[in-house]
């Protein structure tokens, strides 16, 4: 559905809107889709108000859900379809303060035996617009055959 929809601005929002009504909770921070494919899932994010925290930046849990949704997503697209996921534990470090346009980078190896299940990590990065990794991630999903 991505290949369809996501090589336009219109597109790409429809397409984060579809996949925020199928997983409600993400719709909690806007996200925007911009790049789906094997091994790779970047979200964009904005800051605003109801994601903001005492301090005045973004909300430590709205970047747990922002990497959180971009692991899922390459977790999804690189695993074969005889294949499912799902969370196992997240680790995150927040690094410096997340301020304006925030881009959740996730990085997911395709399995190397598809018929075992087993861990996969995806490794997220989130980057403000001066190209700063200010919080990461590693999420272990649990992907086993269906």
């Amino acid at each position: 559905m991505f290949r369809k929809f996501g090589g336009s601005a219109p597109g790409r929002w429809l397409f984060s809107r579809i996949i925020c009504w199928r997983a409600p909770y993400f719709s909690s921070i806007s996200p925007r889709i911009e790049v789906l494919e094997p091994g790779r899932c970047v979200v964009r994010l904005k800051q605003r108000r109801s994601i903001q925290n005492h301090i005045g930046t973004v909300h430590a849990i709205a970047m747990c859900n922002a990497a959180e949704l971009a692991g899922g997503m390459a977790t999804e697209v690189t695993i074969p379809g005889s294949m499912r996921w799902i969370p196992k534990g997240m680790s995150v470090r927040y690094l410096k303060k997340a301020l304006g346009e925030l881009h959740a980078t996730a990085r997911v190896q395709a399995p190397d035996d598809t018929t075992t299940a087993q861990d996969l990590h995806a490794i997220v990065e989130v980057r403000n617009h001066a190209d700063e990794v200010v919080f990461d991630a590693d999420i272990t999903m649990w992907v086993s055959p269906r």
